[in-house]
């Protein structure tokens, strides 16, 4: 079994992800600031460290501690409001975080790094859908051009031999412990609103599409991509395109919900159309969803529920 370090492994994904890795067997360490992450989150048997990527020193303190064989880097600031709002602050930690990781990774003979990165909002509204990794990237807005700038330096250390590297672009993530707070996922959003009964508003005509995948199957896809030890870029999404207004409606369906719908103001910098292929990863790591949508909402509505 491996040591491994979790960057934002008190999140929503990351933490989904870190419970898999010790229930494999592995030793997990987790990077983590708090500021959207939660100690709830936190598997007991994981080691944590309380402390932001930008901050080199502190960084390499971890390093130097929890001397990890891999890392899976998931810790990013994700809002395209908030780049859109704050550009500078996007790149520092989309970019700058991830630069600190693969130099730390090149002093302490780290040789494997599993990204977390994008691709619903890599590609732009013109690429073919499902959109394959070949695909031109023309990100619309600030949060894909860092993840887009944070993957070149990560080709870059690959190049000169200091990592290797599996670059994974999700499609648009839902499921348990996604923050309904905030800048988050319509499905967190709409659940926590739909199981309260308040209205629920859909930004712009609502006919933008996404492609959902549920958690546990990307947190598959991080097991299958490290154990199966490959590298390059992948598109990790189900293949399968809907609105916000169908799943909205879809939503509101299978929570039995009274809330109603409206339209506000689209939001700038915000990818139209997307779905992503996953036939490369499923030929080169046998990695392909097992939740429908249907299915994985049910699960993450009951788990708003309970919580």
């Amino acid at each position: 079994m491996s040591k491994i370090l979790v960057t934002g492994g008190a999140g929503f994904i990351g933490s989904n992800l870190v419970d898999a890795l010790i229930d494999k067997g592995h030793e997990v360490a987790i990077v983590d600031d708090l500021s959207t992450g939660s100690k709830e989150n936190i598997n007991k048997k994981a080691e944590f460290f309380k402390v932001d990527i930008t901050n080199k020193k502190d960084l390499s303190k971890v390093f130097e501690k929890a001397k990890p064989e891999a890392v899976f880097h998931l810790a990013a600031q994700t809002s395209v409001r908030h780049s859109v709002e704050d550009p500078k602050g996007d790149e520092k930690i989309n970019v700058g975080g991830t630069v600190n990781l693969l130099e730390l990774c090149k002093k302490y003979k780290v040789k494997r790094i599993i990204f977390s990165s994008t691709g619903g909002a890599i590609y732009g509204n013109d690429a073919p859908r499902p959109t394959v990794e070949g695909a031109r990237e023309r990100p619309a807005s600030p949060y894909g051009k860092s993840k887009l700038k944070a993957e070149q330096k990560i080709a870059r250390f690959v190049k000169k031999g200091y990592v290797r590297a599996t670059i994974l672009r999700y499609a648009n993530v839902y499921g348990e412990r996604q923050n309904p707070h905030g800048e988050a996922g319509v499905v967190a959003i709409f659940a926590a609103k739909m199981l309260e009964g308040k209205p629920v508003c859909i930004n712009g005509t609502g006919e933008q599409t996404r492609d959902f995948v549920y958690v546990s199957d990307v947190v598959g896809t991080n097991l299958n991509a490290f154990e199966m030890d490959v590298d390059g870029i992948f598109n990790i999404g189900t293949g399968v395109e809907i609105s916000i207004n169908e799943i909205a409606n879809l939503m509101k369906k299978l929570s039995l919900s009274d809330s109603k719908i409206t339209h506000g103001i689209a939001k700038p910098g915000e990818q139209m159309y997307s779905s992503l292929s996953f036939k490369k990863a499923r030929r080169e790591f046998n990695w392909q969803p097992s939740y429908s949508l249907s299915q994985g909402l049910r699960k993450t509505l009951d788990w708003f529920k309970n919580k």
